[in-house]
């Protein structure tokens, strides 16, 4: 491991509030999930979903080797009938950037508000 190397990645994480147990899980496992991965972004490492079903919320983790990757997918996403879906089935509460973001990535998310960290130091 190499101490206070940053090695570009991003990681980005979202947190929803959501109302339907059933059909926001069968989104995530049957739609989502193989939407994403059919975009053939490289550089994407993850994209976990962590759900707490009592509360109703649950948590989306995305890496990224760099941001151009986060771009890209955003790019091949946004505006498309799977994302759509997904702001129907749940409501986005807060969004954390750690590492940086491109200017057009900064541009296109402003009304999302993501609160933005970037990297100080470390183990990596």
């Amino acid at each position: 491991m190499d101490l206070h190397n940053d090695s570009g990645e991003v990681s980005v994480i979202i947190d929803v509030t959501y109302t339907e147990d059933e059909k926001f899980i069968d989104f995530i496992l049957n739609e989502q999930c193989q939407f994403i991965d059919s975009l053939g972004v490289e550089g994407l490492l993850k994209f976990e979903w962590f759900v707490d079903e009592d509360a109703k919320t649950a948590t989306l983790v995305e890496v990224f080797d760099k941001a151009e990757s986060w771009e890209e997918l955003a790019e091949k996403a946004i505006g498309t009938p799977v994302n759509l879906k997904f702001r129907e089935l749940a409501t986005i509460e807060k969004m954390t950037v750690l590492g940086e973001m491109t200017e057009n990535l900064k541009t296109n998310l402003a009304a999302m508000n993501p609160v933005a960290k970037s990297y100080k130091g470390g183990l990596s």
